[in-house]
């Protein structure tokens, strides 16, 4: 099967379980080939509570650039006093970029 369609699964199969609620929020992270792109998420009322990418975080497309910006986000998230998240990687694999992300954001102060 093609790696699109197989990271696809995962993320349908993932987004079955997880939802953020306001004192859970869900932090989603989508990554493309230029850009990292990060939002803490209130399922329950669809709001977006807090976003950010690498050009706000003024980082590279690299695994330091990802750690960046999670503690970028964890510093965000913590001013608007969420400290716990239910971290969803998108179907992807919790490897590189993602595990540099989520180091960052733990090193921020966020609790996963």
């Amino acid at each position: 099967m093609d790696r699109k369609i197989l990271r696809e699964k995962r993320k349908r199969r993932i987004r079955k379980v997880i939802s953020g609620s306001m004192e859970r929020l869900r932090l989603c992270i989508f990554i493309s080939l230029k850009d990292i792109h990060v939002q803490a998420i209130d399922d329950k009322k669809g709001n977006t509570i807090a976003s950010a990418d690498l050009k706000e975080a003024k980082a590279k497309n690299n695994m330091e650039g990802a750690m960046k910006l999670g503690k970028l986000i964890a510093k965000k998230c913590l001013d608007k006093k969420v400290s716990e998240v239910v971290f969803d990687r998108g179907g992807r694999k919790y490897h590189g970029k993602v595990k540099s992300f989520a180091d960052g954001a733990r090193e921020g102060g966020l609790k996963f």
